[in-house]
């Protein structure tokens, strides 16, 4: 039976390079994904792109194309990435011009679009999941709309012959659901090979969190070489039979402990999981440890894909200041507490306006507030005093940071290594579109 194995090269957007290269150089893969998109992630490169129209791809895409691409070419190893966030188009011409410097010819490049659903959102004017408000409501604070494709436009782009595939929004599972259909030849409606296909894509999506990094606590579940983590390869059969596994000699482990975890992330309802191919079944999936990180995959059934496409909705959401201070030897408590009743103070007597307000002591509080902070039998020999505060514009949240720097010389006794930053909210929303109001398109480029 014919198999094929697809190498997860990134879980996110900053994730390491190294054990890409690695999955390259040893994995004996066809095909080598990046998963970089997250919600968030595609609103804030709108706006870079908003910025120059030539950006909008992920910050690190020439730096994992000049690791890997010259390794990917030679052995003939495929590129599906959606590392084109914002710009896809941009991306795959980035592409074009780090494989002309490498040198290398016969290269075919595949951009896919058509998830920017901006304006036909406004157009239509859904309504948004979380709120019930459509999506008039927020017409000043819209940054960004974007439909998840599925797996379709990245088949059409293997099915023409793409050596490197690079997306914007598409669900995380088809970047791996893609190859399996293209290799398999398995329709479009054959819904438990997609749904087992899709558990696949949902293992491997998230890279080192299925070999162990995610999953290591230590003295509890202890994983070794964590520094040399080694990213997922799936061997998968044409009947949609999988073994996870790694390359030998990487760290990290593959075991079915931590398959079942990583099966479990983001899973609301196990038996209703929806994607814009199919809605899979995950609740009758095996697990079955066959060697040393070799895991067996067995059970994914699914049906009917939805008729509707989620999309992210990207807006401006409020502005964040924050100041931090650290208090060090005996006492350092008492101060950094101080020190909170002081900027407490501040901002209320300079009339900084915020509309919701925090006062940490990083390490004692700053998680589950003051109901475990004083659970510990002894006081920590230093503290980090964080205030964040939220606002509704730039200038008032730069007056957060400011107050908590200003404690150097004013009290408490000791204070050091102050820092301070203020920043934009990008925050996300979600609503549903008609599938066929989303236009997918593939465009080609040639090195």
């Amino acid at each position: 039976m014919k198999t094929i194995r697809i190498g997860s090269g990134a879980g996110y957007s900053g994730d390491r390079i190294e054990p890409a290269v690695e999955l390259a150089e040893k994995g004996g893969i066809q095909y080598l994904v990046f998963e970089c998109l997250a919600e968030r992630t595609i609103a804030i490169a709108q706006q870079t792109k908003l910025k120059d129209p030539t950006k909008g791809y992920d910050p690190l895409l020439a730096d994992r194309m000049n690791a890997v691409l010259r390794l990917c070419h030679d052995k003939g190893i495929k590129i599906i990435t959606n590392m084109g966030a914002a710009n896809p188009v941009a991306g795959a011409a980035k592409i074009k011009e780090i494989a002309q410097s490498l040198g290398l010819r016969n290269l075919k490049i595949a951009a896919v679009s058509g998830d920017d659903v901006l304006e036909v959102l406004k157009a239509g004017d859904q309504r948004i999941e979380e709120t019930g408000a459509p999506v008039s409501t927020m017409a000043n604070t819209l940054v960004s709309a974007n439909a998840y494709l599925g797996a379709a436009p990245i088949v059409e782009a293997l099915k023409n012959g793409a050596d490197v595939i690079i997306t914007g929004r598409v669900a995380d599972p088809a970047l791996f659901l893609a190859p399996q259909i293209h290799e398999f030849g398995w329709a479009m409606d054959d819904w438990d090979r997609l749904g087992t296909g899709t558990v696949v894509g949902h293992l491997l999506e998230c890279a080192g969190q299925i070999t162990g990094g995610y999953f290591a606590d230590p003295g509890v579940k202890d994983v070794a070489d964590l520094a040399r983590l080694g990213f997922p390869i799936a061997e998968v059969a044409q009947d949609g039979g999988a073994v996870i596994t790694k390359v030998e000699g990487s760290g990290g482990a593959v075991t079915t402990a931590t398959c079942k975890e990583q099966l479990l992330y983001e899973i609301h309802d196990p038996t209703t999981y929806f994607t814009p191919d199919v809605v899979a079944d995950f609740s009758r999936v095996t697990f079955e440890q066959i060697g040393p990180d070799r895991v067996r995959v067995a059970g994914g059934t699914g049906r009917a894909r939805p008729e509707t496409l989620k999309v992210s909705v990207g807006y401006i959401d409020s502005y964040i200041g924050e100041g931090q201070i650290s208090y060090a030897g005996p006492g350092a408590v008492a101060r950094g507490r101080l020190a909170l009743e002081i900027v407490r103070e501040r901002l209320k007597l300079t009339g900084v306006k915020t509309t919701e307000l925090r006062f940490d002591l990083i390490g004692i509080d700053s998680i589950h507030g003051d109901r475990l902070s004083t659970a510990n039998d002894h006081e920590p020999y230093e503290v980090r005093v964080r205030v964040t505060g939220r606002t509704d514009s730039m200038k008032e949240a730069v007056r957060v940071g400011n107050e908590v720097e200003t404690l150097y010389t004013n009290g408490p006794a000791s204070g050091g290594g102050a820092t301070k930053s203020a920043k934009e909210v990008v925050a996300m929303l979600s609503a549903l579109l008609p599938r066929n109001l989303a236009k997918p398109a593939v465009d080609y480029v040639e090195a």
